[in-house]
Formats: structure tokens, sequence, C-alpha cells
């Protein structure tokens, strides 16, 4: 029996030495991904934003401690198996396809670029567009690496980008909403860091991308409702609801999450970024409304965690609280962060659309999209697999 216990000892004490030489290779490794909080001069300048608890030293929600409440209900123990609930470990559910999916072939970049009074947008998969308003160039939330993490194992995107990144135009702007890594890609910031491109972003976001070579003079960073008109175009930075940090639950909500508003003469355009449904969709279409074309985050999401991420009714609930003509579906299609099916979010969202009579816009991974003459409705999913 001793010798047994013995044995189960040294096999518990070379897990745990080999589990931290595994952690520490990823902390050396991709500590940089990490990117910088706020600190110095800069931190206090931050603070006296009206969205900045300093007691808490952390950005907040317009509804107050909506996230202390995610997970109280959940108990690996309860269902371990996924009988009832699906986890992470087990869950019978499709969340990646088997096949590729379908691209778009042949994409005509001198069309996409002549966009005077008008918007064109291809959309990359996930929440990464690329967009083309009145000859400007317009990069949302970018994400060119192979996975959505620090690390490159975990989190894979389902397949290759359909546009690399010297395959692109010349971007004027790269447009971020918050820095989790699936928004804010170190790879990509890095590529456009020696570009005549200008990040717009999030208060305090910038201390990442200072951390990783860009200079302060490309760098604009906005509060919510905070506006900036650069040529013919305006960004105004508005809210959402979710949470920001690139060390998991160590260090959250040091930097702010926004939506964005862009806006031109004669054409207007919402992104959600990541966020559940709240009264701040409704105040912004009141406000900046309404909106000829809105990308809503609708994947992703899960019951327990709808305080982040919005459900699929609440999609079509926000769409109509911000006033929107044309509704797409971003935050689906690309990497599987939720335990849905990977084509849920199209499904649910398109059916309730149909029901709604809103126009939906379904584009394939590099499909060219003229706003002055959307394509018809597209099911492209059911093909795959």
């Amino acid at each position: 029996m001793k010798q047994k216990l013995g044995w189960f000892r040294k096999l518990v004490v070379t897990f745990i030495i080999f589990s931290i030489m595994i952690i520490g290779v990823v902390l050396l490794t991709s500590c940089k991904q990490f990117g910088a909080k706020p600190s110095g001069d800069y931190l206090n300048a931050i603070e006296a934003s009206p969205n900045y608890n300093v007691d808490k030293a952390q950005f907040e929600n317009q509804t107050p401690n909506v996230m202390s409440n995610i997970g109280d209900d959940i108990n690996f123990w309860d269902d371990p198996f996924g009988r009832v609930t699906p986890n992470y470990l087990f869950n019978s559910n499709k969340t990646s396809p088997n096949t590729l999916m379908p691209e778009a072939q042949n994409i005509n970049m001198l069309e996409f670029l002549e966009s005077e009074s008008t918007i064109k947008f291809i959309w990359l998969g996930h929440s990464s567009i690329l967009l083309s308003i009145n000859g400007k160039i317009i990069l949302i939330d970018p994400i060119f690496s192979n996975s959505a993490a620090p690390v490159p194992f975990i989190i894979k995107r389902f397949q290759p980008p359909v546009i690399g990144l010297n395959e692109l135009p010349e971007v004027d702007y790269i447009l971020i909403s918050h820095d989790h890594y699936d928004h804010l890609d170190m790879k990509t910031v890095k590529y456009f860091g020696d570009k005549e491109t200008t990040f717009i972003l999030p208060l305090g976001v910038g201390s990442h991308l200072r951390r990783w070579g860009v200079k302060q003079s490309k760098i604009i960073e906005l509060d919510w409702w905070e506006q900036v008109d650069v040529g013919d175009l305006s960004f105004t930075g508005t809210p959402a609801k979710h949470f920001s940090g690139r060390l998991g639950p160590v260090s959250t909500m040091k930097t702010l999450w926004s939506s964005w508003v862009i806006k031109s003469l004669e054409n207007s355009i919402y992104f959600s970024g990541d966020s559940g449904y709240d009264i701040h969709y409704k105040t912004i279409g009141d406000r900046l409304g309404p909106f000829d074309v809105v990308f809503m985050d609708s994947g992703q999401y899960n019951e327990r965690w709808r305080a982040m991420h919005n459900m699929p009714d609440e999609v079509i609930k926000g769409f109509n609280d911000l006033g929107g003509r044309y509704l797409v579906p971003v935050h689906w299609g690309m990497f599987n962060m939720s335990l849905h099916n990977w084509f849920d979010p199209a499904v649910e969202v398109a059916a309730r659309s149909k029901q709604s009579k809103i126009q939906l816009i379904t584009p394939r991974l590099g499909e060219l999209i003229l706003l002055d003459n959307p394509p018809l409705f597209d099911e492209w999913w059911k093909a795959v697999d």
C-alpha cells in the first residue's frame, strides 16, 4: 500500500512540475501578447472618465455590477458529462464546420474602392469587416492570426483569411471595439504599425498598441459619446455592455469597450462590438440613428452570460431599438468560443428576421456587398458539412 501511495505521489509531483514548466513556457512566449495596462500620467487622464470607477480601479458598464453574477448558477459537478447542459468537455453540438465555408472568388478591389456617397463592405469572418465609405477604407476589429488567443493551439480559426494581409488595399483607419484577442490582434496591429494607418480605439486600449511599437501620433482614443471628425467622416464611441482584459480573470476592465458609429454626409453605420442587450441600443438610436446598416453581435452567446453577448431575440430587439435598415450578424463564422452549433447564430437570426420582416444580409466570406444593391438573402451555411 505504501509503495502504491509513493508511486502516486511521484506521479502527482511529476504532473505538477510538468504543468509549471508548460505554464512558464506559455508565459515567456506570449507575454508580449498581453499588451500593457494604462499607467502613470496616462492612467491619471483615463481616471477622469465618467465611465471609470477610481475606487475599483476599472471601467464600468452603464448598468453597474452586471458582470458580478455571471456564472453563479454554474456547477460543473452537477452535470459533469453534459447530459443535460453541454460544457466545454462534453458537448454534442457541432461547434466547427467539417468542411471549408464557401468564399467569394475574384474580389473586385477596384470596384470596392469606389465608394463616393455610398457604403461597400466585405465580411472577413467573426467581427472583422473591411469597409469602404466615401472613398476611405476602414478595417474593423481585424484578426488575421491563426488563433484568437495568446497561444496558437487554442481557439483556432476555421480556415485561412479569405484576404491576406498583403492583399488588402491601403487602409486609412483601423477601428477597434475592445482588447479581447478575437478583436485586438497583435499580429495585425504590428503589420500596420509602420503604415500610414490611423488607429481609433476606446480609452486605454492605446496602452497595448504602444507596447507593440505603434507611435502615439497614429492613435486616437475616445470615451463613450466622444466624436472625432476626419475629413468628411466622423467616428463616435458609443456604449456597449461587455468587459475587457487580455489576462483572463487576473486583470479585467482596465481599458474601455465600445460600440461605434461611423457617419458621412450621406450614410450612417453602427457596429456593436461585443455587447449584451441593454438600454444603450435605444439611447444610441435616439441620439445618433437611424442607421443604414447595423453590424450586430449575434454569436458566441449563452443564456448564462447573456450580460455580455446578445441572445438571438435580443439581436432583433437591439436592431429595432437602433433604427436600422439592414442587419448584418457578426461575431460568428470563424472561431468557436461558445457551446452552440457554429451555424446557430445565422439560423436563429435569420428565422427571427423573417418573422419581423427585417432586411437581413448574410454575406459569404470575402463577398463584396454594395449597400445600394445588396444581394438576396443567402443561407450558404446549409451547404457546409
